[in-house]
């Protein structure tokens, strides 16, 4: 099988889909012309920056800008509209305007052709204000348990602001009377105008990484609705909210009270006060101190004192202020007792003695050894080892051996005979001893 010569057969190339079939700028700008036509009038809102309305022009051409990114857009109009505005039109005003897109192809360049403009009057701006502040209050984003502590002495304040304004003196002098030490990280920005946003994110953002700044001080000195509409900027918000840095909010005076002052760890009515909350006041702080040290030293004072009395009061009592006293009383009257009670027991054993002696007297006196004294003896019959009182004569017949016990001692006897009372002999006749 051969092979076909080159585009034999096969369908045309597309335009454009290679570098041999390339689309001219002329189709190109063509085409983006009329694509753009498609998508018809719409309504843009947007802060202008730029105004070019010359004498004897048949056209007016404006840049309007968005207030939270940094993004434009070329804008076109009968020098008319803007003349017949029934507010006058500046560079920062807020407008809606209404148009449609339309794409030069000599110049390649997008314009939004407007035939009605509208400013947004303060009534406007203030619902759009409430309805975001209604909105960010119900995602809980001014929730009290969000804000973060502001800390004591911050190593490093970060302070966006107006280059120099009235707010960036009144801080960083205000902070280094109270502080003479303190250090600031200035960022100048735009705090008003179609460029404050974007300006005011960027600073935020760099401040916040930065590890030394522990606090960032939105900082602008008062102004009307429109000037201060850049700190009700919900994109703002949001990133005051997503920092990780505490954020105070001292924006114009008292009355004011843009979205940030909600949005903020801690509001302060004016950038003095903001100065005053977030720097320590050397002075007073030096002036506690002593007077924490006065009244700490007076506690110890009192408390060693008061301690003092106690221990002179424990030292005057008697056990102390005379030890000795009260053993001496002691002794005394331990003396009194051993005293009586040796005379108890003398006396105890002076009756129990005469007691005994007179149980021994009585003893004695009924006692045979007594009665032996008297002449009397104890005969006992010798039978062994045994020895038994003879109480009859019928207990010693004749040559029994006998004991006979006298008061001095005893004589061994045997029985010879023996006589009843009343003179009868005994069968031995003539032998009346025993």
């Amino acid at each position: 099988m051969t092979d076909a010569p080159a585009g034999a057969g096969s369908a045309p190339e597309r335009p454009g889909a290679s570098a041999e079939h390339p689309w001219p700028v002329r189709s190109i700008a063509v085409k983006v012309a009329q694509w753009i036509d498609r998508l018809g009038s719409v309504w843009v809102e947007g802060q202008i920056t730029q105004i070019s309305l010359r004498p004897g022009t048949r056209t007016a051409f404006l840049v309007l800008r968005d207030p939270a990114a940094d993004m434009s857009l070329s804008v076109s109009c009968d020098p008319q509209l803007l003349r017949g505005s029934p507010v006058p039109l500046q560079e920062g005003s807020r407008v809606v305007v209404y148009g449609k897109l339309s794409y030069f192809t000599g110049r390649g360049t997008i314009s939004l052709r407007i035939t009605e403009i509208r400013p947004v009057g303060i009534g406007e701006l203030l619902a759009r204000i409430e309805r975001l502040k209604a909105l960010l209050a119900a995602e809980g984003l001014f929730d009290p348990r969000l804000k973060r502590p502001i800390p004591f002495l911050p190593k490093a304040i970060g302070l966006i602001t107006g280059r120099g304004g009235a707010a960036e003196h009144d801080v960083l002098t205000v902070a280094r009377q109270r502080w003479p030490a303190v250090r600031f990280e200035v960022r100048n920005t735009a705090v008003q105008g179609p460029t404050a946003v974007p300006q005011i994110l960027d600073a935020l953002a760099e401040l916040d990484r930065d590890p030394d700044v522990e606090v960032i001080v939105l900082a602008r000195g008062g102004g009307s609705v429109e000037d201060l509409l850049p700190f009700s900027d919900e994109t703002l918000c949001r990133a005051i909210v997503a920092a990780t840095t505490p954020i105070v909010s001292a924006i114009g005076h008292e009355p004011d009270n843009p979205i940030s002052d909600h949005v903020a760890d801690l509001r302060a009515a004016t950038p003095t006060d903001a100065a005053k909350r977030v720097v320590p006041d050397a002075a007073a702080e030096l002036a506690l101190v002593r007077e924490l040290r006065e009244r700490s030293a007076a506690a110890l004072r009192g408390w060693v004192e008061r301690e003092a009395r106690a221990l002179d009061q424990v030292r005057s009592r008697p056990v102390l202020a005379e030890p000795l006293r009260l053993l001496e009383q002691r002794h005394d009257e331990v003396e009194r007792l051993r005293a009586a009670a040796r005379r108890a027991v003398e006396h105890c054993l002076d009756g129990q003695s005469t007691t005994v002696r007179h149980l021994r007297d009585k003893l004695t006196a009924v006692g045979p050894a007594a009665t032996m004294a008297r002449g009397y003896a104890v005969v006992q019959r010798v039978t062994g080892r045994e020895r038994h009182v003879i109480r009859a004569i019928a207990d010693a017949p004749p040559g029994t051996q006998l004991r006979v016990r006298v008061a001095d001692g005893a004589i061994s006897a045997a029985t010879l005979g023996s006589q009843a009372l009343g003179g009868t002999a005994t069968k031995e006749g003539n032998d009346d001893r025993q």
